[in-house]
């Protein structure tokens, strides 16, 4: 195991490195060794920091240290848990390989450093990455990309700088900045990082990180998971929020709970106090005034509290959680089923409700 393979625990050399080490996943956890410990930090990190910690002074330990943080997330099984821990491996290799390439490291024929090439023959890019210029991708500033690598990888980006339409096209190949170029594989490193996540996991290993798992559970509940959002996609909501919508626009009455419950997330999404007040125009017995002030307060416009939508829990006990999916089983929040979903989404996916609307007066 060597000092590359820790700080690039997602790369296939490195997977060797362990799988030749013959280490037992459930040894290593049943013996509760740092490896454990240093697991369960890259998960809590990942939550609290945006980053998977401090390198442990051990390699081995470090290594070690990713699948079992890979195990940790997979018990837990939370959509925003999984994509939390993702960014923040990727991220923290971002800046890793960002800096070891503007050190000028890469020049180094020491295998524990890595190079633009190898970064790029890991994603199997190679042959989509150009560097224009005489210096090939070692000194390269500027490149050519395939534009449907480019395509894949910006996708995962957020931005109008990154959509094809604002980006020249010459031969089929997309120019961006060397900064551009790290910026997609990073995104590329989520990917990897993301893929098969959850693992199916043996129950000794399992029962080994029981208190780990609960731990890190405990530390789930001081956090709002949920980011703000700003992004109105109706086909992306949970089914219970999917249903509401469809009876409001439907024209049926709503009893309160189901009520509040709409009003609240479609606050909590972005939606205006005018937008969702139009939406309720087609309800028996609307009334403009009355619509306006609930919605106002509930947002906190008009009281000192801001509602957040109710529970998965909360939803059931009123009857309004309904059509459940297979995400709906891994979740427990409404919000966080339209965060997982919003994070899974493509561009086309992406296109706003209110543009929609927007678009078509």
């Amino acid at each position: 195991m060597e000092s590359l393979h820790a700080r690039y625990p997602f790369l296939d050399a490195s997977r060797q490195a362990v799988e030749a080490a013959d280490v037992d996943l459930a040894t290593v956890v049943a013996q509760r060794g740092p490896a454990v410990d240093r697991g369960r930090e890259r998960v809590e990190s990942a939550l609290f920091e945006g980053t998977v910690g401090d390198t442990h002074r051990r390699t081995r330990v470090e290594l070690l240290s990713y699948p079992v943080a890979r195990v940790i997330v997979s018990l837990i099984d939370q959509p925003a848990l999984t994509h939390r821990y993702a960014r923040a491996e990727a991220e923290t290799a971002h800046d890793r390989f960002t800096a070891e390439l503007a050190a000028g490291e890469f020049r180094s024929t020491d295998r524990q450093q890595l190079d633009l090439r190898t970064l790029l023959a890991e994603f199997e890019l190679t042959g989509d990455v150009e560097a224009p210029g005489p210096g090939g991708l070692t000194d390269a500033d500027r490149f050519a990309v395939d534009v449907g690598a480019y395509l894949a990888l910006a996708a995962g980006e957020r931005g109008e700088s990154w959509r094809l339409v604002n980006r020249s096209l010459t031969d089929g190949q997309v120019p961006i900045d060397r900064g551009e170029l790290l910026d997609l594989l990073r995104v590329a490193v989520e990917e990897r990082i993301l893929d098969g996540l959850p693992l199916a996991v043996p129950e000794p290993i399992a029962d080994a990180l029981a208190e780990d798992v609960a731990a890190v559970e405990e530390r789930l509940d001081e956090l709002d998971l949920t980011r703000e959002i700003d992004t109105v996609v109706p086909e992306l909501f949970p089914p219970c929020m999917t249903a509401l919508l469809d009876q409001v626009q439907k024209g049926e009455h709503l009893p309160h709970h189901s009520r509040f419950a709409i009003t609240s997330f479609l606050a909590s999404i972005g939606m205006a106090t005018d937008d969702i007040v139009d939406l309720y125009e087609v309800n028996p017995g609307f009334g403009e005034e009355m619509t306006r002030y609930q919605t106002d307060h509930i947002r906190g416009d008009t009281s000192p509290t801001e509602y957040s939508p109710p529970s998965c829990a909360t939803m059931q006990s009123y009857g309004d959680c309904v059509n459940m999916d297979d995400l709906c089983e891994a979740i427990s929040h409404p919000l966080s089923y339209y965060e997982a979903k919003l994070e899974d989404a493509d561009e086309e996916e992406m296109i706003d409700w209110r543009e929609r609307e927007e678009a078509d007066e």
